[in-house]
């Protein structure tokens, strides 16, 4: 699936960014918190989605039935 290996990219970026931010010494702490928060929600979001479509793309629904997605998650 195209739309997986997107996801797999944009989580790469994610992480890029964060550490990018961890390792820049010129921002005070709190700062860091506050601009990784968006990208860490962002990959959570992100990281969900992608085990969705590995999950379908793993265990396809039959014809003219639910996926059922929700009913393998933990939540």
């Amino acid at each position: 699936m195209n739309s997986i290996n997107h996801i797999k990219k944009a989580l790469k970026e994610l992480d890029e960014e964060v550490e990018k931010i961890l390792l820049d010494w010129d921002i005070p702490l709190n700062e860091k918190d506050n601009l990784m928060l968006p990208i860490l929600q962002q990959k959570k979001v992100l990281t969900q989605t992608l085990e969705d479509l590995e999950y379908l793309r793993d265990n396809p629904p039959t014809p003219n039935q639910p996926c059922g997605i929700s009913k393998y998650r933990e939540e």
